[in-house]
């Protein structure tokens, strides 16, 4: 009778704790928590248990690794790596059976073939040369597929484990296999998902892109063809119209293919930075009056104080950001204004402000402003060329400094651009 109340009070034990281990299973944490969660719970209800550690098999590196443990100190710990068939990890997973080892002898035999540098991180992790006296391990696996092995150890406690612990941890495994297999088909669906999105997206940018494109090129091919007419005397005023417009159009289609290539350069993390010393006000009116001969309708003005100290910086891209930026304004203050270039010194940092008089833009689109291929949607009644790469480009620039981008804006009262970059002291102490 005591023999049928102790069976009963155990297996009512073991149904609390798989349902308390269930009930972890469904908490919303990413897998590393999650299993960490989830192996201290094991310990916490099979009494023997006092180190515990879930193993798996990580295919590109070709060993086991730890991704939980208790008892070890986890940080230690992630420097273990046990090949194929070594330990009692390398061992339970190419058997695919459970296994108890209920002596110090039967431990240390299974762990004989540990390889040194494994076996020292064991002890650094553990603090202590004792290896355990008593351990019980079952593979982590479902439907066929094995991730790993999970292992729980006793190092002091005089209670070992018994061959009727192996179902109910084997039941454990299973669950952790289950969650496991759960969490990588969430992973497939999501890298499913982006990749769906990502060929959306490609296809959406080659036709903006492909349009864009042929724009000036019709603009250039029609201007030219005018030209060429035999039948036309075009007089002086007429021709240098058109010339000037073809220059136009060939300085826009320059800038789309400029911006595609630095594009490129960002996404394969190519873009590189030769930072120097440099008076960004003697650069923002070099710039300034490069943009300026390609318009009449604006007028932009550089306004920075006498003292603006020297930054470190890499001229020619924060001259790219300063373009970047100034046909920006251009581009979106099509009846033209005024466009003032400031600067501004603050403890840590300078402040670059490039203010416009232009259409301005909503709240909902200053947050995607420098995404990229993000156009304003207050400008989609305007035909305005460009990539939607320009202000993107922009930031990877500033950033790359040490730096931030930011836009205040109103729709209908103009926009202003703010960049900042970190004074010459704050970088070289860096």
């Amino acid at each position: 009778m005591a023999t049928e109340n102790s069976r009963i009070e155990r297996l009512h034990r073991e149904l609390n704790a798989l349902t308390e281990i269930a009930k972890t299973l469904t908490l919303p944490l990413e897998l590393p928590e999650l299993l960490d969660a989830v192996l201290k719970k094991i310990v916490g209800v099979i009494e023997p248990a006092e180190l515990g550690v879930v193993m798996l098999w990580d295919q590109s590196a070709g060993l086991f690794r730890p991704v939980a443990s208790v008892g070890y100190d986890l940080e230690i710990l992630t420097n273990l790596g046990f090949r194929a068939g070594e330990s009692i990890t390398g061992k339970v997973y190419d058997d695919g059976i459970g296994r108890l080892l209920g002596s110090p002898a039967q431990v240390a035999e299974a762990m004989e073939d540990m390889r040194p540098s494994n076996r020292s991180i064991l002890v650094r992790a553990l603090g202590s040369q004792s290896m355990p006296s008593c351990a019980l391990a079952v593979p982590i696996s479902v439907g066929g597929k094995k991730y790993g092995v999970l292992v729980l150890e006793t190092l002091h406690s005089p209670v070992i484990f018994s061959q009727s612990d192996l179902p109910f941890l084997q039941t454990l495994g299973d669950l952790i296999g289950l969650a496991i297999d759960r969490a990588n088909l969430a992973l497939q669906a999501d890298a499913i998902r982006e990749a769906r999105q990502a060929e959306r997206m490609r296809s959406e940018v080659l036709a903006i892109l492909s349009h864009e494109l042929r724009l000036p090129l019709t603009a250039i091919q029609g201007y030219t063809s005018a030209l060429l007419l035999d039948e036309v005397e075009w007089d002086e005023e007429k021709r240098k119209e058109f010339l000037s417009l073809i220059d136009e159009e060939s300085h826009n289609m320059q800038s789309m293919l400029k911006d595609i290539l630095d594009s490129s350069l960002i996404d394969v993390e190519q873009l590189i930075i030769e930072p120097q010393p440099l008076r960004l006000q003697n650069l923002a009116r070099e710039v300034a009056s490069e943009v300026q001969l390609r318009t009449d309708l604006h007028n932009i003005i550089v306004d920075f104080p006498s003292d603006f100290p020297i930054v470190e910086a890499d001229p020619r891209w924060i001259k790219q950001v300063f373009r970047n930026i100034l046909d920006n304004a251009i581009k979106y203050s099509p009846e033209g204004g005024l466009i003032v270039v400031r600067g501004e010194v603050r403890t840590n940092d300078v402040v670059i402000i490039v203010a416009d008089q232009g259409i301005g833009i909503s709240p909902e689109d200053l947050i995607p402003l420098f995404e990229k291929y993000f156009r304003v949607k207050s400008a989609a009644n305007l035909h305005i060329s460009g990539t939607g790469l320009g202000l993107p480009i922009a930031r990877a620039i500033v950033e790359l400094h040490g730096g931030r981008i930011w836009a205040e804006s109103k729709h209908g009262e103009g926009t202003t651009i703010y960049f900042s970059l970190p004074l010459l002291e704050t970088v070289l102490d860096d």
